[in-house]
């Protein structure tokens, strides 16, 4: 039976839980509430399932959700059935009003949680509407607000963010701890440190930010004390009487608290690079299977470090790492079988058995967007009907119940602002609107991290050579210990959490080079400066710093990880590439570890307080007003090197499937709706159908996809075979024709090409397979799939398809090359399907087609593809497998009740996401 696709209703669960307490308060005063005050009009927003995310202690069993729980989830799903015929005026039906302020005769509550502090609800969507009489005021009432909305997510956060969740939800997990405290361990002192540099470092600015930062954890304080207290309205969430024993009283907050969560959130959206490592095992493994010319040669093409054929962002060159990979200077390969992990977490390092997940790793996986990735599409006035800029545009952070992100407004002296922030970090808001522009960020995941193989010395694993002196490791450890909950029932136990750091970073692997014993670390130019990046989103926040597209740019500048950043007023569009990008030593490889022995540090690097050169802003991609600016986690510019980690930016991307129809070409003038319909008519179509369906076409028959059945070509394909294939073609033809889309218009519980999307599903994986394997080798190809990423979008588990993997690009760039279709550039040092013969290429894809659709599809009827222990085991179909699942991020549903609702059709969208129209600057 196919899921419902409304949200279901709460089940009781557990006995003696009491209703949540509603609280009435008087109207604020006309001047705060004025709707529309300081706003230029024109702006709209959507993120589900709703603001509210705290489930009260004390409410009656089979009590409705919470008020704003889910009031955004419909509007936000039913955009792929609107999207057919949408016009401009069906807009408001799928995103709701983002106007500043709120009528008074609009107002649901009122809180005045201190003086000078007001925040209002409007009775709509329940957004919260900050204002203070001071700066401190407003970020009181952000703290404030953040808690009320979202108190037990903040506190997940905080724990995972210091490796320390297990200790608060149990032993299982153990695994997200140790993984966060090998990425960034961070001591007390370490997370202080960040906050006492601020004003040296920025002066004026990070004295504001300590400022804030104190007022902000004020706010969340105030609410925890309200809360025990049941002072206005405030509610402890019902985690902390359930999930244990004896009811768990919060810890205050402290200004570290918020470091932490900064350094998990920006740890995974805002790095790049690091995967010097991998890439180096797969060379030599290369080298083992094909020869150390032949490895060099294949490594390169699958690199796709500076693709021509790569789609960008924008068109203008900015080199950046542009050097040979195998240059030699400073090159430390290891040797090969020499490499080992190290590990973090004591022995026995597997986790505890338990029936519980491992919340932590969920978490943070979820976060990262498994399966989808933001993205913005921007228009200039002289291509849009309104004759202004148009924008759609938001961040991809995942599904949540509740949201790991919350929206909210934010006015004071020097800020005013509204849009989305990450729980426990929403002092001010990350993506959203000011006073007359917006903007909006995609990862861009650039290169800001490198690998430096530290010569061991000493006799020992933890003592390195720096300039000319054996020093010792700085041994970071922690001891964690957890007791069984009500959640997770993993036994009691310990373990001791040691990581490793050298001036460089953090020891990852252990390895010998050229016989030498060595430890590999990542430097990344973030660590120790995570929460920096708040100076940077404080400007974009402020009506007195961002006054146009120029001043933008400069506010960009000072966000410290990689993100591709996008802007729109009344008047200009705008990209800046934000990121702290190292100037490295001269002629060192971007791709490979180098020495750590001080010789080929960054430039002007300074251990004591982890910074360095790093590039100006003129060689940052940005660009203002093109024809079309798109981001989708594509390439950000010709020149600009993808990051050693990122092997995907090949001849084709799915930013393809919106920047497509958006050219002047398909369509010279754009409306509203039109780029609404450009993103969301792409999130439901699949990349693979689009891109390689039309090449099988001209690889089978140049005239119309049909292979010889007499075998009078020449080709080796069996009568069987080419009737299989051709029936395929005929069915996978009939799809491309209506679009590649995965979607179910009608409702009617399945896809409308579902056998078309399964027929892909299951061949697609054995066709790139036939075509590189015979040239590579098992082992080669293996050794290129550990960098490259595997054959499958849509395998393995249920999961919503991403299209974001480096293999449709490179089938298409060899299927292009071996069959002569239009110019190719860039080509592969070789011809890989078919060994570059056309007749065998032909008979090698059809044969994998032909079997491979008979044994996953037409004779087992979906079951081999989409079941095996799976959520679809009952409904083995595309649909079910392609669902967006969102992640619990409360305990509440266990205890308060069993929400039914948990996922939704797929569409590849967005989490949080912005539609501006604006029409008017305003003067300043």
């Amino acid at each position: 039976m196919r899921q419902s696709r409304k949200p279901g209703r709460v089940v009781a669960a557990v006995a003696g839980v009491v209703a949540s307490i509603l609280v009435a308060a008087p109207l604020a005063s006309a001047g705060v509430t004025d709707y529309g005050r300081n706003d230029s009009g024109g702006f709209r927003s959507i993120l589900p399932p709703g603001s509210a995310g705290v489930f009260g202690g004390g409410a009656f069993l089979g009590a409705p959700l919470p008020t704003h729980f889910w009031d955004q989830q419909s509007l936000y799903e039913d955009l792929v059935y609107g999207t057919p015929g949408l016009t401009d005026s069906d807009i408001s039906d799928y995103f709701k009003d983002a106007t500043f302020g709120v009528r008074p005769a609009d107002i649901e509550s009122t809180v005045r949680p201190r003086k000078g502090v007001t925040i209002l609800r409007e009775d709509d969507f329940g957004v919260p509407k900050i204002y203070g009489t001071t700066r401190a005021n407003t970020m009181f009432g952000a703290g404030y607000a953040g808690a009320t909305d979202r108190l037990f997510l903040m506190d997940v956060l905080r724990h995972t963010g210091r490796a320390e969740l297990s200790p608060f939800l149990g032993g299982a997990n153990l695994g997200s701890d140790s993984n966060q405290w090998n990425f960034a361990p961070y001591t007390e002192a370490d997370l202080k440190k960040q906050i006492t540099q601020f004003p040296k470092q920025y002066g004026k600015a990070g004295r504001q930010a300590v400022s804030d930062l104190n007022s902000y954890v004020a706010g969340i304080n105030q609410y925890i004390s309200d809360a025990k207290a049941n002072r206005r309205g405030a509610v402890m969430p019902i985690e902390y009487q359930v999930l244990w024993s004896e009811p768990r009283v919060i810890e205050k907050w402290k200004a570290t608290d918020v470091i932490a969560t900064a350094s998990l959130i920006g740890g995974i959206f805002g790095a790049g690079g690091g995967g010097e490592v991998a890439s180096a095992e797969a060379y030599n493994d290369l080298v083992d299977a094909l020869g150390a010319v032949e490895a060099k040669a294949v490594w390169t093409d699958f690199r796709a470090k500076n693709d021509p054929e790569a789609p960008t962002t924008v068109s203008k060159r900015f080199p950046y790492q542009t050097g040979d990979p195998f240059q030699g200077k400073g090159l430390a390969l290891p040797d090969q079988g020499t490499v080992e992990r190290y590990q973090t977490a004591s022995s026995p390092a597997s986790a505890p058995r338990s029936a519980a997940p491992d919340f932590g790793t969920g978490l943070k996986a979820s976060i990262g967007g498994v399966g989808h990735a933001s993205n913005w599409e921007l228009i200039p006035g002289r291509r849009s009907t309104t004759g202004h800029p148009i924008a759609v545009m938001g961040p991809q952070v995942g599904y949540y119940i509740p949201q790991v992100l919350m929206e909210q407004e934010l006015h004071g002296p020097g800020i005013d602002t509204r849009g989305a922030a990450f729980a426990g970090i929403n002092l001010v808001v990350q993506l959203g609107r000011g006073r007359d522009y917006a903007w909006s960020a995609t990862s861009a995941s650039a290169d800001l991290t490198d690998t430096f193989a530290e010569q061991l010395c000493g006799g020992s694993r933890t003592k390195y050579l720096y300039k000319g002196k054996c020093r010792n490791m700085e041994v970071l450890s922690k001891q964690i210990a957890w007791e069984p909950n009500n959640l997770d029932s993993t036994s009691p136990g310990t373990r001791n959490l040691t990581a490793l750091r050298t001036v460089h970073g953090i020891v990852t692997h252990y390895a010998e080079v050229d016989g030498k014993p060595v430890a590999y670390v990542t430097a990344r130019s973030t660590y120790g400066h995570e929460a920096d990046s708040v100076i940077g989103f404080s400007k974009l926040n402020s009506p007195n710093a961002v006054k146009s597209a120029a001043t933008f740019q400069k506010a960009a500048q000072k966000i410290t990880f990689s993100f591709n950043w996008a802007y729109v007023d009344a008047k200009d569009t705008s990209y800046y590439l934000s990121g702290l990008y190292p100037q490295r030593a001269t002629g060192v490889s971007g791709d490979f570890p180098v020495w750590g022995t001080g010789k080929y540090d960054w430039r002007n690097f300074n251990p004591a307080n982890r910074t360095m050169a790093q590039i100006p802003p003129s060689q940052h991609p940005k660009g203002m007003n093109p024809d079309v600016l798109v981001s989708w986690n594509n390439k950000y510019a010709p020149g600009f090197s993808s990051a050693d980690d990122n092997w995907s930016y090949t001849s084709n991307h799915r930013s393809n499937m919106i920047s497509d129809k958006l050219q002047p070409g398909v369509d010279a003038q754009v409306s509203p709706s039109d780029l609404v319909k450009s993103m969301s008519l792409a999130a439901t179509q699949d990349l693979r159908c689009l891109e390689i369906v039309p090449l099988l076409n001209t690889a089978f028959d140049q005239t119309g996809g049909q292979l010889d059945e007499s075998n009078g070509t020449g080709d080796a394909i069996a009568d069987a075979d080419a009737t299989t294939a051709n029936d395929i073609m005929d069915t996978l033809n009939a799809w491309y024709d209506d679009g590649c889309h995965r979607r179910d218009l009608n409702q009617d519980g399945s896809y409308e090409h579902e056998q078309a999307v399964a027929l892909l599903d299951g061949t697609f994986r054995a066709m790139v397979n036939e075509a590189f394997e015979t040239e590579l080798t098992t082992a080669g190809l293996t050794a290129v799939k550990s960098v490259a990423g595997g054959f499958d979008d849509t395998g393995g588990s249920p999961h919503a398809p991403s299209f974001s993997g480096a293999w449709t690009g490179i089938f298409s760039k060899d299927l292009r090359t071996v069959f002569g279709i239009g110019t190719v550039q860039g080509p592969y040092s070789r011809e890989y399907c078919g060994g570059g013969d056309p007749n065998a290429c032909r008979s090698a894809l059809a044969n994998a087609m032909a079997y491979t659709g008979r044994s996953s599809v037409l004779d087992s009827g979906f079951a081999g593809l989409y079941n095996g222990g799976t959520a679809c085991d009952s409904d083995p179909a595309p649909d079910c497998f392609d669902r967006n699942r969102s992640r619990v991020t409360s305990a509440a549903p266990t205890f308060y009740g069993d929400i039914v609702y948990t996922s939704f059709p797929f569409q590849n969208r967005p989490t949080f996401q912005q539609v501006i129209t604006t029409t008017k600057k305003l003067r300043r």
